[in-house]
């Protein structure tokens, strides 16, 4: 898993919650607590899959375009982080005569790949409104 997935899912929340669902990269960096060209390159990956929209011009910035109520956290780490759960690292040597060395990099790729297929299963049950509802919750609970 990277941070751009919890970016992601945090400016898609913030902009769910603003009442003109918009905000341009400053403001939803400030509250995510990163720079603005961070905001800016992830904001253009979720662009890309029709989440968020732009406003160019004064006033201007990111629009949410998905509805909140149907788009998963699922729909977003595909978007912006899938295959990441997996290290990049290979280890072991498959030409090696040892059988471990020679299998346990292609074993770990399946239990990475059935791994990421679980969660990506359990993402697919939460969405960004029942994100926000329990950032709600716990505020009201302070």
């Amino acid at each position: 898993m990277n941070s751009d997935f919890v970016i992601a899912s945090h400016s898609l929340v913030l902009l769910a919650n603003l009442p003109d669902h918009m905000a341009n990269s400053e403001t939803i960096a400030e509250n995510v607590c990163t720079n603005p060209a961070r905001i800016r390159k992830i904001m253009s990956t979720l662009k890309k899959h029709g989440m968020v929209k732009t406003k160019e011009g004064i006033g201007g910035g990111y629009i949410l375009s998905c509805d909140p109520e149907h788009t998963t956290l699922s729909q977003i780490y595909l978007a912006v982080s899938t295959g990441s759960l997996k290290p990049h690292w290979c280890t072991g040597d498959p030409e090696r005569e040892c059988v471990i060395s020679s299998n346990t990099q292609s074993v770990m790729d399946e239990i990475f790949s059935e791994a990421e297929r679980h969660m990506q299963s359990f993402l697919n049950q939460i969405t960004i409104s029942s994100v926000l509802e329990r950032i709600k919750h716990c505020e009201a609970n302070e």
